[in-house]
């Protein structure tokens, strides 16, 4: 087991105090991510991707085809674009992840505000030949608005003219990011077939009979085993000058093991100082098992994001703060309000902390009034599942709050 792994148990331990019996997840084990990109850089079908390969559904959607099952809306399975942000909830390694697919194109930008708003971390899928392009810029100024970390993905790396070591080049100059790769692309354009897995320096191709969903290791290319070294080394170097527990590590032996070296990389991807930049071709079902494995590896559980803060209603002065934990007082955020053809007006929220329970009042301090929660269900694209409660760190829709907004908090009295 990989000390990254063995980490998220120690946190499991630690935490354990924070939450209520019947959760099916520890706290630790849950990631709020988001998967944002300009348009046509290929969001909608690596989530397609990573809901395929963790079992969620069993038939490859397709953008194109008009058969993405997070693309439901008519209108975007006409166009072939993503118009309103869409949320799901998978299983990858014992944990489960909560995934928004948000837009890419600048005119539904509100979308993807209003998502990251919610958000722990967030993939940022890059076009392997059109690199960084202008809506890639502006959502990253979005996430960076609201500290969100955030791991690259360079997409479409068979394509004619894909440059991945390019692309990573733009993410650092035009997004101002300390990015590496930690991932090697095995051939590029149409000889694209694998990766180099920097960390541990080894490498994977991916099963074309079985769609991608097996994974085989291959011995280290001898072509490109130099160039695998040398930018480890870098690797290594970078992390090494910005986290001081690795450091001395390295300074008593550069060969960095791989648990130092992963557990380094968590460390600063979640304190915003480091961006890993991984590789692969989503649409030919390329890499992105390992993209899952750094959800769950690199980036944060609600319990490593900073408590949030509000201010109490008698004095705006005086500033209240919630830790991630079912047994504070609750607190939530309305982030999107839709309407259902059959259910109504449907509100999704994040929980911060306390709980959402059914057929119990919450309180609306920009109302002042409290409103009786009716249905509380969990989302993937246009499908709800009922459920009883939404346990702090979670991500669901609620029904029967007819006064909340975009933007309300949901709470305690």
């Amino acid at each position: 087991m990989s000390a990254v792994v063995e980490q998220s148990h120690n946190l499991v331990d630690s935490t354990s105090r924070l939450e209520a019996d019947g959760r099916e997840h520890p706290l630790a084990m849950i990631r709020n991510i988001g998967i944002m990109a300009h348009i046509d850089a290929g969001k909608t079908t690596t989530t397609e991707r990573i809901l395929f390969y963790s079992g969620k559904v069993y038939k490859l959607g397709n953008v194109d085809e008009g058969t993405a099952v997070m693309d439901w809306m008519v209108q975007e399975q006409e166009r072939g674009i993503t118009i309103t942000s869409a949320a799901t909830t998978c299983l990858w390694r014992n944990h489960q992840i909560n995934i928004i697919d948000t837009p890419g194109h600048v005119d539904f930008t509100v979308e993807v505000e209003r998502s990251l708003r919610v958000l722990d971390g967030a993939v940022g899928v890059f076009c392997g030949v059109a690199g960084v392009q202008p809506q890639s810029e502006t959502v990253w100024r979005q996430a960076r608005r609201y500290r969100i970390p955030c791991i690259a993905f360079v997409n479409k790396l068979d394509r004619m003219g894909a440059r991945f070591r390019w692309v990573c080049e733009q993410i650092r100059d035009k997004l101002s990011v300390v990015a590496y790769p930690v991932q090697l692309p095995i051939g590029e354009e149409g000889a694209f077939e694998g990766i180099i897995d920097l960390v541990t320096m080894k490498a994977f191709t991916f099963d074309v009979d079985s769609l991608g969903a097996t994974v085989v290791e291959i011995p280290l290319p001898e072509s490109l085993a130099d160039e695998a070294a040398h930018r480890r080394e870098e690797l290594v170097e970078a992390v090494a000058e910005r986290d001081e527990t690795l450091l001395e590590s390295f300074a008593d032996n550069p060969d960095v093991s791989v648990p130092d070296l992963k557990a380094a990389i968590r460390r600063l991807t979640v304190s915003n100082q480091f961006v890993p930049v991984f590789c692969g071709s989503s649409l030919h079902n390329k890499g992105v098992q390992p993209l899952i494995d750094a959800v769950i590896d690199y980036l944060p559980s609600p319990v490593e994001v900073p408590p949030i803060q509000g201010r109490a209603l008698k004095d705006d002065q005086e500033v209240l703060t919630r830790k991630t934990s079912d047994h504070e007082p609750l607190s939530a955020l309305v982030f999107k309000v839709a309407n259902d053809a059959y259910l109504g007006k449907l509100i999704y929220t994040r929980v911060y902390s306390g709980m959402l329970k059914r057929n119990t009042a919450v309180y609306n301090p920009r109302t002042r009034k409290k409103e009786r929660l009716q249905k509380i269900l969990r989302i993937h694209a246009n499908h709800r599942e009922d459920c009883d409660v939404l346990y702090s760190g979670e991500i669901g829709a609620v029904g029967g709050l007819r006064q909340a907004v975009t933007g309300d908090t949901i709470c305690s009295e």
